[in-house]
């Protein structure tokens, strides 16, 4: 169908002028002094206007499926996902003032519905994670609308080779530091997407930075990557909200990653705990994945004697998380027994070393 071009040039419109008025993200670095040489960074991605890092996917999808004409002025959207990207497609489906529906896990954070109502969505829930998609595929085939289908479509949206994308940040930002180009970039993966962005812009600029992917538990990435068996099926969602997958996601390209590792979930929330001793602030679990894989491979460089810097990213606000990462008795339940990974962490900022 071919939509009016006055409403589609609009859109497109909107959506630059709202990126505009965005400023960057800032990049903190964490103070450590047990690994004097190693310096640690964080790119607040909490900041965007949803909260998220998703606000970028969201933005690159909308402008993607209005210039491939399969959005327009009376489009519904519908999206699968477990909270922030479904956030994000919101506040931009009512910027353009288009109806917006969420598919999403039945145990999403209470705030995440909240804040995808808040921007005029609404959520319809599955009780398995894996009916994601085929709900999805059914509700935009019965209203007629458009499913943005951010796990196939992340890893071509976004411009990898530069363009504002999120890689080129990070090495702007870095320019003046005193290891400007990393030693490693550490992403954990939803879609994918942000990690063939960055693989890719890697390659691109023929920098020497080595990319690291950490997964949660219940993850079919990380097999993945070590089989490439496209067919590996999880048995069970990921306990950490926004990333890990039970199934092989199409935007997932493991040949631009360079290490590939598993991080217990207990380890992801004691590390996230152990954050906001140093930031005076809460970030979600997914940063808690991205952190603890940071500290082990500056841990793995303290012992063998290097320098260098390691960026990862603050994926989202642990304030969507109150109820959950950051409740004593939810953790307890759910997630399990984090104390001996808060111990291992003290150790680390004692030592630089994680037992």
């Amino acid at each position: 169908m071919r939509h009016d071009p006055l409403w589609v040039n609009q859109a497109i419109r909107k959506i630059e002028a709202d990126f505009q008025r965005s400023a960057d993200t800032h990049l903190i670095k964490l103070d450590i002094p047990a690994i004097e040489g190693i310096d640690l960074y964080l790119k607040d991605e909490s900041t965007h206007p949803t909260g998220s890092l998703k606000h970028r996917l969201a933005r690159s999808l909308f402008l993607y499926s209005l210039c491939n004409g399969w959005i327009g002025e009376h489009t519904t959207i519908i999206e699968s996902s477990s909270g922030s990207t479904a956030v994000s497609e919101a506040y931009f489906a009512r910027l353009l003032g288009l109806p917006f529906i969420a598919v999403v896990p039945r145990r999403t954070a209470r705030k995440k519905i909240e804040q995808i109502e808040f921007y005029g969505g609404q959520a319809h829930f599955v009780d398995d994670p894996c009916q994601i998609y085929d709900e999805s595929r059914r509700l935009a085939e019965k209203l007629n609308g458009h499913y943005m289908d951010q796990f196939t479509y992340a890893e071509r949206a976004t411009d990898w080779r530069g363009n504002n994308n999120i890689a080129k940040s990070i090495f702007e930002q870095m320019q003046l530091e005193a290891h400007p180009i990393p030693t490693w970039i550490v992403m954990s993966a939803g879609t994918g997407g942000t990690s063939a962005t960055i693989g890719r812009y890697i390659r691109y600029q023929m920098h020497d930075t080595q990319l690291c992917v950490v997964d949660p538990e219940h993850s079919v990435f990380h097999d993945y990557y070590l089989t490439r068996n496209p067919a590996l099926k999880g048995e069970r969602g990921s306990r950490i909200e926004g990333i890990g997958r039970p199934r092989v996601e199409p935007s997932f390209i493991p040949d631009v990653v360079d290490d590939m590792r598993t991080i217990p979930d207990a380890a992801s929330i004691a590390t996230v705990h152990w954050l906001e001793k140093l930031l005076g602030r809460k970030a979600g679990a997914s940063t808690g994945t991205n952190l603890y894989g940071v500290l082990q491979l500056a841990s793995d460089m303290k012992a063998r004697g290097e320098q260098g810097s390691i960026v990862t990213l603050l994926c989202d606000s642990g304030e969507r998380y109150l109820d959950t990462y950051f409740d004593t008795d939810w953790v307890a339940s759910n997630i399990g027994d984090i104390q001996p990974y808060l111990e291992q962490l003290a150790v680390f900022e004692q030592t630089g070393q994680l037992s």
